[in-house]
């Protein structure tokens, strides 16, 4: 089901679209921010598992899918975005975010704690990374999108640039092939990274069950991270599932899932 969420507050109006799984229950709804490149759609299979036990929200993110386009990107707006949402679905949530959309969620409970219970942070940290993501916008950017007529085509174009596999599929799930465009704002993203890859100096901390989860493979969330993320989050603790790498809810859907819904029940 696809719903918009339009809410106005002061001059703020915020248009993410989500993707709601299952019906209100006892439980709070869970909340899941997607990372860059993203979408809602990315994550139906475990929204739908998790949904037997709580309504299951997946966001769109600004600039993202189905989601407003705008010429800002910061983690403050986002999630200012993901406030708006939870105050449309009874005011708490807990909240799942991977990579940027876990940035995003740690910038939503440090500026907006009281609508946070529960918050997983999937295999990132609250600190600059040094690496960008650009060379896949440019990569999306060379793709002949008059030569695409099914998504394998435009796969076959990305692999010649050199993206792996796994991205391919992953990225071709952002474009609409009949309006031959990306559902991602290319331009304001590129222009965004270096917000993208940092996170806000907030003086601030959330003091709430927070887990941090990593991809066992993953080198996102250093051991020297953890006294950053203990400052900001004292309660937090910390997993890793095996195997996994960056994309640790695609490598590992059910250890995933299951570390999620242990975490949210406990």
């Amino acid at each position: 089901m696809g719903l918009v969420v339009s809410i106005r507050a002061g001059y703020h109006t915020v248009m993410l679209n989500t993707i709601v799984h299952g019906e209100p229950a006892e439980n709070p709804p869970l909340i899941i921010a997607h990372g860059l490149y993203g979408s809602a759609r990315n994550w139906g299979v475990i929204a739908r598992r998790l949904s037997d036990q709580r309504q299951v929200v997946a966001v769109d993110m600004r600039n993202h899918a189905n989601s407003m386009w705008t010429d800002h990107h910061d983690y403050p707006d986002l999630a200012r975005d993901l406030a708006e949402v939870i105050a449309n679905f009874g005011g708490t949530a807990d909240v799942v975010g991977h990579s940027m959309g876990g940035k995003a969620a740690m910038t939503l409970a440090l500026l907006h704690g009281e609508s946070v219970r529960k918050l997983v942070v999937a295999d990132i940290a609250p600190v600059t990374y040094t690496h960008s993501q650009i060379q896949f916008i440019e990569a999306m950017r060379a793709v002949d999108l008059s030569k695409v007529e099914r998504r394998s085509d435009a796969e076959q174009q990305l692999a010649q640039q050199g993206v792996e596999k796994a991205l391919q599929s992953f990225f071709t799930q952002s474009l609409d092939i009949k309006g031959q465009r990306w559902l991602l704002n290319l331009d304001v993203l590129a222009s965004e990274m270096p917000k993208i890859m940092s996170f806000p100096d907030l003086n601030a901390h959330w003091a709430g069950p927070a887990l941090f989860l990593s991809g066992g493979s993953s080198d996102y969330v250093l051991p020297e991270h953890r006294g950053r993320i203990r400052a900001l989050f004292p309660a937090a603790r910390f997993a890793k599932i095996p195997g996994a790498g960056h994309w640790l809810h695609a490598e590992k859907p059910r250890e995933f899932e299951a570390a999620v819904r242990a975490f949210l029940n406990a």
